[in-house]
């Protein structure tokens, strides 16, 4: 029993033994066991560090994205903001442009009904020169002849023959002008009409805001719409309504002109007439150019004070960048102090000279753009002094012309008859801002 036992004991270490001495599995060396630990540090560090850069890229695009998104929001609110003021600057001069319109239809009007009763007025003299010239038909015998008289009476009828003529003509080109008149101020009212709906419409936009309720998407936003004009089209639309309406205006003054030059019985009262409305005309015309330079002035001191602060702005701008300028000079003047082979160009020192370099840049463009504010300030000063006395020289101009018509006023009395015995027309001129009595 025990020699069976140990014999099987024998036998059992004899194929350890074999076992032992049969061949081994795959083994890895130590340099091997070390390369494959390096490869995986390497290789988390390295994902770790595209993971940090991607962060940084998400964090840098938003950022980005953001300011992005709110510039063009902003860029595009101020760019309502400028289409609105345009709009409403067009919508003051069609209005009035209207009433001035409006105003010279009125006075045209009036010239033609007067010139209607004038018209109606000669039927009497020509009726009573008529019945003279038929009376004398009855003389008899040697008293039947051809005296002064008669040509005097028949020259008279041909006189206000003509006269009718002429006032007729006159009444029925009042007629068509007051048409036109017309067409011009039904376009000028509908291009208003457009404007001041365009205007509500933009008014609408700037006021919705990204947290308005009414906010959605909508399909195919960026199409064009059929019947869209350009920016030089919508204004030189305006441009020419403004324009006709200007013309047909002039033409409206001349012919009320002609009307009185028609009903003047000498060339000395034609001339008074044309004098005192050129007079009135040139006064009207440096009341326009006095209150255009006032306006200028006055805008060129809001420009010379935005300018001011935007000065200050750009000062206090460039003094602020000394502070990192100094500290970028100072970090690269201390690391030059890095001993031995700690003293490299790593990228800290790239960035730091780039840093120090966008800096130098920076301030010299913002010296550059003081510069030139301080000479646009300068430029500005100068022609606002150079407008005041322009202004004062308009003022005494101004003044010469109103005094020239209260002097020509005394001339008042040695009119023609005809024409001072008729109603004091008021005359309105281009601006619609004055109401001349042409006497």
């Amino acid at each position: 029993m025990y020699s069976r036992e140990r014999g099987q004991r024998m036998h059992s270490e004899h194929e350890r033994v074999e076992h032992c001495r049969a061949k081994p599995g795959l083994r890895y060396s130590v340099s091997d066991w070390d390369t494959s630990n390096k490869q995986i540090s390497d290789t988390a560090e390295h994902r770790r560090h595209m993971s940090h850069m991607t962060r940084q890229e998400g964090r840098a695009l938003r950022n980005e994205t953001t300011s992005k998104t709110n510039w063009d929001k902003s860029d595009s609110s101020r760019r309502l903001s400028d289409r609105i003021w345009d709009i409403s600057r067009w919508r003051e001069t069609l209005e009035s442009c209207i009433q001035e319109v409006e105003k010279e239809m009125d006075a045209l009007t009036l010239w033609k009904e007067e010139t209607e009763r004038a018209l109606t007025a000669t039927a009497v003299p020509l009726e009573v020169t008529v019945e003279c010239l038929t009376l004398r038909e009855g003389r008899r015998g040697n008293e039947l002849v051809s005296d002064p008289v008669e040509a005097q009476l028949k020259k008279e009828v041909e006189m206000i023959d003509g006269a009718q003529r002429v006032l007729q003509q006159r009444i029925d080109k009042a007629f068509e002008q007051l048409c036109l008149l017309q067409v011009s101020r039904q376009q000028l009212t509908h291009d208003l009409q457009n404007k001041i709906e365009a205007q509500d419409i933009d008014l609408s936009c700037l006021s919705i805001t990204v947290t308005s309720p009414k906010t959605s998407l909508k399909p195919n936003p960026l199409r064009i719409p059929i019947g869209s004009t350009t920016p030089q089209q919508w204004e030189q639309f305006s441009q020419y309504n403004v324009a006709r309406a200007q013309e047909e205006m002039q033409a409206s003054l001349q012919l009320r002109e002609d009307m009185s030059v028609t009903r003047a019985q000498n060339e000395l009262d034609a001339q008074r007439i044309a004098t005192v409305f050129a007079i009135r005309k040139r006064t009207h015309h440096l009341e326009q150019a006095h209150d255009e330079t006032q306006w200028q002035m006055k805008s060129s001191q809001v420009e010379i004070s935005d300018m001011e602060r935007d000065i200050h702005s750009l000062e206090v701008d460039l003094q602020a960048k000394m502070a990192p300028l100094k500290l970028v000079h100072t970090r690269l003047e201390n690391r030059t102090k890095r001993p031995g082979v700690d003293l490299c160009r790593d990228e800290v020192q790239y960035g730091l000279v780039d840093e120090a370099n966008q800096l130098e840049a920076t301030i010299l463009a913002l010296k550059q753009k003081l510069a030139q504010a301080q000479y646009a300030l300068q430029a500005l000063q100068l022609h606002q002094a150079h407008m005041g006395e322009d202004l004062s020289r308009k003022k005494d101009a101004l003044s010469l012309e109103q005094r020239s018509l209260e002097t020509r006023s005394r001339l008042a009395s040695a009119a023609f008859t005809d024409v001072s015995s008729g109603a004091v027309v008021p005359l309105t001129i281009s601006s619609g801002r004055h109401n001349l009595e042409l006497a």
